[in-house]
């Protein structure tokens, strides 16, 4: 292939355990975002003809310590590199850890087009079978591929595409610690070759009416996860000092009596959203548990992305209940 004619791609780094060193040899005990990802590359000869790479450093984090100054700055430079002509398709490093936040909300938030990726990895790169080279690989090419264009921020890992939206992680030893549950990927890689056999049907990047928000000085929301006899006291508690909360459920997004009577006579202005702490759910509107609807219902997003997107629409829509109820109707 003629050098003029090779697909450009951004690879901006984040930090993670791809980027982790530790004992060599060990897979545990190391920290996270200490490798520049130039290393890693270096690590991947067969990118070498096949894809021209530029190098963008946000920061060497692990993923647990991200926060919204790094979506700022993840945001406008994606936004800047959808308007170079130089560059094709962008691949994100990021820790595992929070990487199902992290995509969703960039898939939220980002008015691109071209194809962005992110990938990580589970063991650091200094253990014996490192996972982060070939994912990284992987990631490149997928974000190389026209079919890739329009379909949000996908996430390559172990062979596997999925969307930003659905991704979850799983487990926390294995390196095939991602899912979608029942939804299903939306495609794999095998090798150089990307196949995508399905497509996004949420809004998302492009489409995504909360691409014009700023991501600073964003309402504080926080996650209140219900058990048997749940701490009215903490709700309440949380009611008075959060702009929303999320209620992490049992089942499809339930609670115990005490936290309903709580709710049902709650006249304040925090923001109630019903999400579940089970893994496959799906969260309606509830006359059993929320007879009054004073709550809104997270449908199939997990707490945590629950928690995201109840920020989003609070910085775009204020307490405006109604649009807030269409936002997780939409995304």
């Amino acid at each position: 292939m003629n050098k003029d004619e090779l697909k450009t791609i951004a690879v901006i780094e984040t930090g993670g355990t791809i980027a982790g060193t530790g004992p060599k040899g060990e897979d545990a005990n190391y920290k996270a975002g200490e490798l520049p990802v130039e290393r890693i590359l270096d690590s991947i000869p067969e990118l070498s003809g096949k894809v021209s790479i530029k190098v963008y450093s946000v920061n060497h984090l692990d993923s647990n310590d991200i926060s919204f100054h790094d979506y700022k700055v993840l945001k406008k430079l994606c936004e800047r590199l959808e308007k170079d002509p130089e560059i094709d398709g962008m691949v994100i490093t990021h820790g595992t850890d929070t990487m199902e936040e992290s995509s969703f909300l960039l898939n939220l938030v980002l008015n691109v087009k071209k194809p962005v990726v992110m990938t990580g990895a589970m063991r650091p790169a200094t253990a014996i079978s490192p996972d982060g080279p070939g994912n990284l690989y992987q990631a490149i090419q997928t974000a190389s591929s026209p079919a890739s264009s329009g379909k949000g921020v996908l996430v390559v890992f172990g062979g596997d595409i999925y969307s930003g939206r659905d991704i979850q992680k799983q487990n926390g030893a294995r390196i095939d610690a991602f899912s979608t549950n029942s939804f299903g990927m939306l495609g794999y890689t095998r090798d150089a070759d990307v196949c995508i056999i399905q497509s996004p049907y949420r809004d998302h990047t492009a489409q995504s009416d909360l691409t014009d928000i700023e991501l600073e000085e964003m309402p504080k929301v926080e996650v209140f996860y219900i058990h048997e006899e749940s701490d009215p006291e903490l709700l309440s508690f949380m009611l008075e000092k959060y702009d929303g909360v999320v209620m992490a459920g049992t089942g499809a997004g339930n609670y115990p009596r005490a936290i309903q009577d709580l709710i049902e006579n709650y006249e304040g202005e925090c923001m109630l959203v019903r999400s579940s702490r089970l893994p496959e759910v799906l969260v309606y509107p509830s006359p059993v548990f929320d007879p009054s609807g004073k709550t809104v219902p997270s449908y199939r997003l997990s707490p945590q992305k629950a928690r995201l997107l109840l920020m989003l629409a609070l910085k775009k829509y204020g307490k405006d209940k109604d649009k807030i109820k269409k936002c997780f109707e939409r995304y």
